[in-house]
């Protein structure tokens, strides 16, 4: 009875090791970004802004990493399986709409439709995916597998996009500006420091 049931999670075992070992990956790549945007002198974001766009990145790095280690898990009954998923999903979606909330609240950073979709429809999204196929799990294994599969991998993807969309708005955009502040100030001090300021 256990081969049958251990059979439909048994054929997803690769795409989980794929999956789960990136999303390990990627958490302790993003854990790096966030050190080196450190100690870059670039002014730092206030809790707010991390809060609804940071942190995210993590939680749904380490929400693919669950995924992948439920469904990798020694489970006697499918209903288990469903049961953890399930109760992901429910903490993913209210995670989600938290940060939907925090980004709303945040002041530092006026969000685009782009935002919206990747820091808050796509997440919310894919842990609702996520809470449906788990309910729907023990009734229809194969097609509930497949929605499962496709929310961790984009929850890993969410992840990637939002990571690199930071980064690059600290680069383009934050460290010029910094730069340019820092460029005119000195400018400033020379004026007042010259001969011709004290007259």
């Amino acid at each position: 009875m256990h081969e049958t049931i251990a059979s439909p999670l048994a054929a997803w075992e690769s795409f989980y090791v794929i999956v789960g070992s990136s999303a390990a990956a990627l958490t302790g790549l993003q854990f790096v970004v966030i050190a080196l945007i450190a100690e870059s002198g670039i002014r730092r974001s206030g809790q707010r802004e991390i809060a609804a766009f940071g942190t995210p990145q993590i939680v749904h790095f380490c929400a693919a990493l669950l995924i992948s280690a439920i469904l990798s898990a020694p489970w006697h009954r499918l209903s288990s399986a469903g049961i953890a998923l399930g109760a992901a999903g429910i903490v993913g979606v209210v995670y989600a709409a938290i940060v939907i909330r925090r980004a709303r609240r945040q002041t530092g950073y006026q969000p685009v439709f782009e935002d919206w979709l990747w820091h808050a429809i796509l997440p919310l999204s894919a842990y609702a995916a996520l809470l449906v196929s788990a309910v729907l799990l023990w009734r229809s294994p194969g097609p509930a597998l497949f929605v499962i599969a496709g929310a961790a991998l984009l929850l890993v993807f969410i992840g990637i996009h939002n990571a690199w969309d930071t980064v690059t708005y600290l680069a383009v955009e934050q460290l010029p500006k910094e730069q340019m502040e820092e460029q005119s100030k000195e400018r400033q001090g020379r004026r007042k420091g010259s001969p011709g300021s004290r007259r």
